[in-house]
C-alpha cells in the first residue's frame, strides 16, 4: 500500500502518519525529513542539497524523486510508503507515477485532510503564542498555507480522475480522523484483494 497524505501545514498529517507507521508498519517518507537527513549524511547528494538550500532555492523535482527512489528498496517487507510533502504539483505527481511504475509500484490511495483555513490560522496563532516556534509564526504560516492551496489544488482533480482520492474531515478529533483513514485504506485493500481473486 502506497499512499499520499494531503493537507496544509498543521492539518495533522504528521500525527496520522505516525499512527500508520506504528499500527501498519508503513514507512513515512517526508521530503523535509529526507532533505535534512541527506544534508546531515554529508553525502554528495547531501552537499548538493545543502548548496541549493543555502542559496534560498527550491530543490529540484529530479533530486527529490532520486531521494525517494533510493528509499524504495527499504520498503520491502513493510506495510508500504506514506508520501508526505510530495508531490506538490502535477509535474511532481507525474514524475512520482513514472518512477513508481518503473519499480512495478503505484500510488494506491490519496488521502486529503479537509480543513477550515481560518480555524487552522487560529490554532497556529495560539500555538505560536504558547511556544514561539518559528514555523508557527502567523505571517509565515499564512504564506505557507496560500502556497499549499495554490500549488496542490490542481492535484485534487488529477487523483480524483484516477479514482484514488479519499477526502476526510481533518477538523474532527484525532481518533475520528484515524478511524476514517483506516477505513479508506481497508476499502482499497478489500477492492484490491477482490480484483486479485
Amino acid at each position: 500500500m502506497n499512499l499520499i497524505l494531503f493537507g496544509p501545514p498543521a492539518a495533522g498529517k504528521g500525527t496520522q502518519a505516525a499512527r500508520l507507521v506504528a499500527q501498519r508498519h508503513m514507512v513515512h517518507l517526508s521530503t523535509g525529513d529526507m532533505l535534512r537527513a541527506a544534508i546531515a549524511s554529508g553525502s554528495e547528494l547531501g552537499r548538493k542539497v545543502e548548496a541549493i538550500m543555502a542559496h534560498g532555492e527550491l530543490v529540484t523535482d529530479e533530486i527529490v524523486i532520486r531521494m525517494i527512489e533510493e528509499r524504495l528498496p527499504g520498503l520491502r517487507g513493510t506495510g508500504g510508503a506514506i508520501f508526505d510533502g510530495f508531490p506538490r504539483t502535477q509535474a511532481q505527481a507525474e514524475a512520482l507515477d513514472a518512477m513508481l511504475k518503473s519499480h512495478q509500484r503505484q500510488v494506491d490511495l490519496v488521502i486529503r485532510l479537509l480543513v477550515d483555513d481560518e480555524a487552522l490560522k487560529a490554532r497556529v496563532a495560539g500555538r505560536f503564542a504558547e511556544s514561539g516556534r518559528p514555523d508557527d509564526n502567523p505571517v509565515s504560516f499564512e504564506r505557507r498555507l496560500a502556497a499549499y492551496n495554490r500549488d496542490t489544488g490542481p492535484l485534487v482533480p488529477y487523483y480524483k480522475a484516477q479514482g484514488k482520492l479519499a477526502e476526510i474531515d481533518g477538523m474532527a478529533d484525532v481518533e475520528s480522523v484515524a478511524f476514517a483513514v483506516a477505513a479508506a485504506i481497508d476499502a482499497v485493500k478489500a477492492k484490491t484483494s477482490g480484483l486479485a481473486r
